[in-house]
């Protein structure tokens, strides 16, 4: 684990700018089905939400797909759900115990590589069942995942757009997803050629991410992250790089404008604060704070 980012911090530049590209809901339509078909069903087996199915569903798919949480690490994203579930007048009037998962929590607080790779090491250490649990419980979602998920293209104008960036920068993946998964996706639609490093959860936060493979090598303003999240812009900002919103539910949209006008205006250093702002008030408009049924 000690050097899970190695590959980031060694890597040198061919391209005075670099682009960080989320991949799920970003890159590739993959947000609804992992969530819906995998991650959920998931949950409500290894968590034993059965009696509140439909709660759980609903409060997991505000929390992943439909608010301004979209796109956080899987772990502190099932947490959420776990307090939106306990907080909500339906599920309390059915009496069922909804988990805590205090151990789980205390693990996120102090751990930044949010991975099954760290867990695992954390349950051999520790032996904490309910660790235990949510380990099992990630595998399940992984195992989903590779059966379910495949023949999923990229949005339209993501192929154009990574034929048109990698010609003058350092194109890397910058995700929370795995990285056998990512590898696996980009693989599959032969468009992994285009990047320089597919970094998943195991290499760090997606600030890291940014942080490694770009501290010292690239000046500020010739880095941006291309991503459908706020977490993704919080990772921008949090290297003062800029940030390209895809929009959600618009994302073949975002990426032929990219393609026709953003990603010129970035390399010819024309990507000002005022035009990203718009940008990403558009954005922040499509992703709320308070789920329909606490309105």
């Amino acid at each position: 684990m000690a050097d899970a980012h190695a590959e980031l911090i060694n890597l040198v530049p061919k391209h005075k700018f670099l682009i960080a590209i989320d991949s799920d809901g970003c890159a590739f339509d993959t947000m609804e089905i992992k969530h819906k078909e995998c991650f959920i069903p998931n949950i409500i087996k290894y968590w034993n939400l059965q009696p509140v199915s439909k709660y759980a569903r609903a409060a997991a798919e505000f929390v992943n797909l439909y608010s301004k949480w979209r796109g956080i690490n899987r772990f502190p994203a099932l947490t959420m759900t776990f307090d939106l579930l306990r907080d909500w007048h339906d599920v309390q009037k059915r009496q069922v115990t909804i988990p805590v998962a205090q151990p789980l929590r205390d693990w996120i607080a102090r751990e930044t590589k949010l991975g099954n790779p760290a867990l695992k090491s954390e349950v051999e250490k520790t032996g904490d069942p309910v660790l235990k649990q949510a380990l099992e419980w990630s595998e399940a979602v992984n195992a989903s995942v590779a059966n379910i998920v495949y023949n999923v293209p990229p949005f339209p104008f993501v192929r154009e757009s990574l034929e048109l960036i990698a010609n003058w920068a350092d194109v890397i993946v910058c995700s929370a997803t795995p990285g056998e998964a990512l590898l696996r996706e980009w693989q599959e639609h032969n468009i992994s050629g285009y990047t320089r490093v597919i970094a998943g959860q195991e290499m760090g936060s997606k600030k890291e991410i940014i942080h490694y493979a770009a501290e010292g090598k690239y000046d500020r303003d010739k880095i941006l992250m291309i991503g459908d999240a706020p977490g993704d812009m919080k990772a921008a900002r949090g290297n003062n790089a800029l940030f390209f919103p895809i929009k959600p539910g618009h994302e073949d949209e975002s990426w032929e404008f990219f393609f026709n006008e953003a990603a010129n205006k970035f390399k010819n250093s024309s990507y000002t604060q005022e035009y990203e702002a718009k940008l990403v008030a558009e954005f922040e408009q499509l992703l709320p704070e308070i789920p329909s049924w606490k309105l």
